[in-house]
């Protein structure tokens, strides 16, 4: 019996290729084509149209650095809006945060809710049924939009600027976002590999620029995200998160009771040392 490969061609000049050895789930929904299947490596990995979206291997870091770092940056977020995640995995990581007292959750894909909470279930643990998450199914542009709320901390968890992504990589849904967020507010952003998507991480740059205080990027190593360190994107009305002391990081990362596999303090303070070739994309 011949192997199977999931082969992800997101790059014009660069290919990865997961083995699969056990096809779980295959479907197109409205917006995109979903499939499950397990490797050797990375356990149970998720795709959207062939491009890896999370792995029940090493979720963990993506979701960890997206979460714990402007929480613990901010010290005392109370409501978190989560843009994408439908995987349930931000969340995950989120609801970990007792002082946390609301999470709004916008996912524009129900199926993806669904058939996560099914085939993927190692990944939300259980967030879904939390009560403090309010999950509201619709475009996160729309809800951008429309919103009226102000929000501590907001996670865009998105897919790549292709597709139904694309209108989260605007400079007018950020500012829409900028609006939303409370005076010591932090918005991080999925930016991609910079190695290889540079363009992405320069454009979200220039928009953090002209609607934050502080707007720069923080990097974490993923493995199935290939290429290099993916770059997350950080923007604050209030450089002083950022700025905030390694002792004041781990004395409220005692106080929140985390056991991460990847985050650290320390390693929350290096992340936002960049090197050159990311500096240049800076604008």
């Amino acid at each position: 019996m011949s192997e199977i490969w999931n082969t992800e061609k997101l790059h014009a000049h660069y290919a990865q290729s997961l083995r699969v050895d056990d096809l779980l789930y295959d479907s197109k929904t409205e917006h995109q084509r979903l499939k499950v299947f397990t490797n050797g490596t990375f356990g149970r990995i998720l795709t959207l149209d062939d491009v890896v979206q999370t792995t029940e291997g090493d979720n963990f870091i993506y979701h960890e650095m997206l979460t714990h770092v402007p929480l613990l940056a901010h010290g005392s977020a109370k409501r978190v809006l989560i843009i994408g995640g439908g995987d349930g995995g931000i969340a995950r990581e989120v609801l970990k945060h007792e002082s946390v007292e609301h999470v709004t959750m916008v996912e524009i894909d129900a199926g993806v809710v669904d058939f996560s909470k099914e085939y993927l279930p190692m990944l939300s643990q259980g967030a879904f049924e939390d009560p403090r998450l309010n999950l509201v199914i619709n475009d996160g542009a729309v809800f951008m939009k429309e919103n009226t709320e102000t929000f501590d901390v907001i996670i865009v968890d998105s897919t790549d600027p292709i597709g139904p992504g694309e209108v989260l990589f605007t400079d007018t849904f950020y500012g829409h976002a900028a609006r939303a967020l409370s005076e010591h507010g932090i918005i991080v952003t999925q930016n991609g590999v910079p190695f290889m998507q540079g363009d992405e991480l320069t454009n979200t740059m220039r928009a953090f620029q002209s609607l934050f205080a502080d707007a720069t990027c923080y990097l974490a190593t993923i493995p199935t995200y290939a290429g290099g360190p993916m770059a997350l994107g950080w923007g604050s009305h209030s450089p002083q998160s950022r700025n905030v002391n390694l002792e004041t990081i781990e004395r409220r990362f005692i106080a929140a009771g985390l056991n991460p596999d990847y985050y650290t303090p320390e390693v929350h303070k290096a992340a936002f040392a960049l090197p050159g070739y990311v500096k240049k994309l800076m604008p």
